[in-house]
């Protein structure tokens, strides 16, 4: 008793607008928006790729951060020039095709949040 039985259709049941899944393009957005050799400041949009779970004997703890409504603008535009820089230096391999799909989902969902005057949490792990 107590089983059930249940059937996905693999779509997302939370808005897009909502939820923002970046799988594991984590990593590669991290290292587009930080700090690096060339950029000793990361860039705007970096605000919300930032950060890394901590590791214990027992797993990890994820990482959860807010981003202000006031911090929005910014990572909106910073996007949209990530973005066309990407595709300006674009490969044709699977990981920049990869990397640039996500980073086309996180600009369509930022711009939603800055329309709506909204701030967004965000967790990895």
């Amino acid at each position: 008793m107590g089983a059930q039985i249940a059937q996905t259709d693999f779509q997302q049941s939370v808005p897009k607008a909502e939820m923002l899944y970046l799988d594991k393009a984590w990593r590669e957005l991290q290292a587009l928006t930080g700090p690096s050799p060339e950029r000793e400041t990361p860039r705007p949009s970096y605000r919300m790729f930032e950060g890394q779970v901590a590791m214990h004997d027992r797993g990890w703890t994820p990482f959860v951060r807010g981003v202000a409504p006031r911090e929005i603008p910014a990572i909106a535009d910073d996007l949209v020039s990530l973005l066309q820089e990407v595709r300006d230096h674009a490969r044709a391999d699977r990981e920049s095709r990869y990397v640039e799909d996500f980073l086309t989902r996180a600009v369509d969902f930022v711009h939603g949040v800055a329309a709506s005057n909204r701030g967004f949490a965000y967790l990895i792990g």
